[in-house]
């Protein structure tokens, strides 16, 4: 008998957020969020009754082009309580590691966690030198998979083969959504372009547009940016999601990280780079683009009015968090802590932190750290 009270015999759900389609593995016949969300089950809101769940909604758009199993219904988390009101939590220090994009939150939130919960320590763990790998969403489930972290944090939804692995090893990984994220495209403050279709950052990024004047900008060669594949969950997702079957062009230049990349965009007019949308949206010396679906309108990272990189960091532009939660904004995906479902310490820690995160404090400190709350999540 499973941890887990048993609802389902093995299955895998898909759910989907904006161009993005995620893995909820249900693993020996159990619904994971039973254990998740054991704490919350006690607890009532103002007028005595236990908040309701709401459902997920599943939405595809033309530039996912990934065949994955068949969606099944699935009703969104239970999320209410505080940080303090979270049970079954362990006490020592526990490593974890994975995505960049993650680090916000590392830096924004897991202090407050830390400080109200002083039992439960964090320690994030970077992948070794003599590895030969960086951190990132893909190192980090390597390094859970190989025993040299407890949970891992993620920009993308598992692969098959991760999965399997983990089944081979007499283990399930899951994978829990705690916040929604998008992808911002960065470009050089001085180039006049309005903005970009997901087509046209397909056809860039495949080298079929060489020159900005191609869509609709100056006659400026285009020097196009990005991370390595293997170094990180959001160039997986880019490709997955914006270049489905095609290949990056022989024209992109791979940077280390992302500050790597927001310089060359500051410093050179052609260039275009893409990364988190926190991780772009506020910066000073690069402007974000406003992207649309093909015969859609434009629709910024940011709210508008724009602020101009002359007046920052006095004013800073803010993430449009409503068009990225409601959808409207074309690239946007989900982060997800993933959970070594084994029966032993490891899986009491991945449950408690994303427990964490689920709760209406976490999701405000999600916020705070310049993320999208998850659809359903109580203000």
């Amino acid at each position: 008998m499973s941890r887990f009270n048993k609802i389902l015999n093995s299955k895998i759900i898909k759910f989907g957020l904006p161009l993005l389609a995620g893995y909820l593995l249900i693993s020996e016949g159990v619904l994971w969020r039973e254990k998740l969300l054991s704490n919350t089950q006690s607890l009532a809101d103002s007028s005595g009754q236990e908040t309701a769940s709401q459902p997920i909604s599943t939405i595809q758009t033309e530039a996912v082009s990934a065949e994955e199993p068949a969606a099944l219904p699935l009703e969104s988390l239970s999320r209410v309580g505080a940080l303090s009101q979270v049970e079954n939590v362990p006490e020592g220090v526990f490593e974890y590691g994975g995505s960049t994009t993650w680090a916000p939150i590392r830096k924004d939130v897991e202090p407050d966690l830390q400080a109200l919960r002083p039992g439960f320590q964090l320690a994030y763990t970077s992948p070794t030198t003599e590895s030969g790998r960086t951190a990132g969403s893909g190192t980090g489930i390597r390094m859970l998979l190989d025993g040299e972290l407890l949970f891992s944090q993620s920009s993308r939804s598992l692969k098959d083969k991760e999965i399997a692995e983990a089944q081979r090893n007499g283990y399930s990984l899951q994978q829990v959504g705690v916040a929604i994220d998008g992808i911002a495209i960065a470009v050089n403050p001085a180039l006049e372009i309005p903005g970009l279709t997901v087509a046209h950052l397909r056809d860039i990024y495949t080298g079929d547009v060489t020159n900005w004047q191609e869509v609709g900008g100056p006659d400026v060669e285009v020097v196009p940016h990005g991370r390595r594949v293997q170094d990180s969950g959001t160039s997986e997702f880019f490709e997955e999601a914006v270049l489905g079957d095609a290949q990056l062009g022989p024209n992109v230049q791979f940077v280390a990280s992302t500050t790597a990349g927001i310089r060359q965009v500051a410093t050179d007019l052609g260039s275009i780079y893409y990364a988190s949308a926190p991780e772009i949206v506020g910066q000073c010396g690069i402007r974000p683009l406003p992207l649309a679906r093909e015969g859609g309108e434009f629709v910024p990272p940011y709210v508008s009015p724009y602020v101009n990189s002359s007046e920052c960091p006095r004013y800073r532009n803010q993430l449009n968090a409503e068009k990225f939660q409601n959808g409207e904004y074309p690239i946007t995906r989900e982060l997800f802590v993933i959970v070594k479902q084994n029966g032993e310490l490891e899986e009491d820690v991945g449950v408690a932190y994303a427990n964490f995160l689920l709760t209406d404090e976490g999701q405000d400190l999600i916020e705070r750290a310049g993320f999208v709350r998850t659809q359903g999540s109580a203000r």
